[in-house]
């Protein structure tokens, strides 16, 4: 558990179902938790740390340990409306749309292109804009890209989505980028996500 700028927590660990390291944050101060799947420290870490009151998903595929969060701490789960048909199995979700200001002052933003539901969160009370799969850094310290092209129904009309969507996301007023999957882009996030929506 790394805080990579103030109030923003970040870990990384092994999907149990995809077998990549996946990435979440926990916003202190706000108790929000970001698509969380469970730290190697485990769950008592926030017990000593503030306990979660809300998790929040960019999209419907990053419930990931919610349960564990639900079960421990009595979180309150969040997803974009259009994502909840995966949500058949009793799962605790409940619904937001695009335009919501969710718990913590996150405001949603429609992504789309690469699945109904691609949500971006941006946070302004810590400088911050949430993304899900639109957008990767597979290598640490690597160059934002794509996920492979066979992940997406048709990959040329899908990048143009979303380089739409990143282009318009990048007017907002935020420094750091919180990936899915990479680690995130602290600092220089928005300038770094202009320049891949533009390339």
């Amino acid at each position: 558990m790394d805080e990579i700028a103030p109030g923003i927590w970040h870990w990384a660990v092994p999907h149990p179902g995809i077998g990549m390291r996946v990435h979440s944050y926990y916003l202190a101060t706000e108790r929000v938790l970001l698509d969380p799947i469970a730290p190697s420290e485990g769950l008592d870490w926030f017990v000593a740390n503030g306990p979660p009151t809300d998790v929040l998903l960019t999209n419907r595929h990053h419930y990931r340990s919610s349960d564990d969060f639900v079960e421990r701490f009595g979180v309150t789960v969040r997803c974009v409306r259009l994502g909840m048909h995966e949500f058949s199995h009793g799962e605790p979700v409940v619904p937001f749309d695009v335009g919501d200001e969710l718990p913590g002052e996150v405001i949603a933003h429609e992504v789309g292109a690469i699945c109904p539901d691609e949500t971006a969160l941006f946070i302004p009370a810590r400088r911050a804009l949430a993304v899900a799969d639109g957008v990767v850094r597979w290598v640490e310290g690597g160059a934002l890209g794509f996920v492979p092209d066979y992940l997406m129904d048709e990959p040329e009309q899908t990048k143009a989505g979303l380089r739409d969507a990143y282009r318009s996301l990048s007017r907002l007023d935020f420094d750091h980028l919180l990936l899915a999957h990479g680690d995130p882009l602290v600092g220089n996030g928005r300038e770094l996500l202009a320049a891949f929506a533009r390339s």
